[in-house]
């Protein structure tokens, strides 16, 4: 049995060929992090850059220009503190605030980090030929998901067909 079933089904499937790229590209990184001994998850690296250009944020700093949630960025910075790449304080004046930032052994391995991300840079032009058309395609459903929610058009669809 030789088929893609989700490749059959086309943009039905659309969310689940995306996240299947996601899955292979994430467990191919965690695959070489592990092979060059780099103690490091492959969905960390955006907050490395945004603490490498930033030097300290809160939570919602680091969770609002990725577009992440605030319990997923507090879940990917405690993993990150735990294996000692990021230091947490309490803001000075708003205590209920986290302060973030690198530590000396993230800013160590900042270097091979940015060799590793480099090199993954130039397999993913590689792979899409050095067409960045699906950026803009990207763009663009990005920018109508914010316009109007996912949630918002299928149910509007569903109400159209009942």
């Amino acid at each position: 049995m030789d088929q893609d079933f989700i490749k059959e089904l086309g943009y039905k499937a659309f969310d689940s060929r995306l996240k299947r790229i996601s899955d292979r590209m994430s467990h191919d990184v965690r695959k070489f992090y592990k092979e060059q001994n780099i103690d490091v998850e492959p969905n960390w690296y955006l907050v490395f850059m945004l603490l490498q250009k930033n030097t300290e944020m809160s939570i919602v700093d680091i969770a609002e220009p990725l577009g992440y949630s605030h319990p997923s960025v507090v879940a990917i910075v405690k993993k990150m503190a735990d294996k000692n790449y990021l230091q947490i304080k309490k803001d000075s004046i708003d205590k209920r605030k986290q302060l973030v930032s690198l530590t000396k052994k993230a800013l160590e391995m900042l270097p091979q980090l940015e060799q590793v991300w480099d090199s993954c840079e130039k397999a993913i032009l590689q792979v899409l030929s050095d067409d960045l058309g699906i950026l803009t395609y990207l763009d663009q459903i990005d920018s109508r998901l914010k316009n109007e929610s996912f949630h918002d058009r299928f149910k509007k669809q569903y109400l159209k067909n009942k």
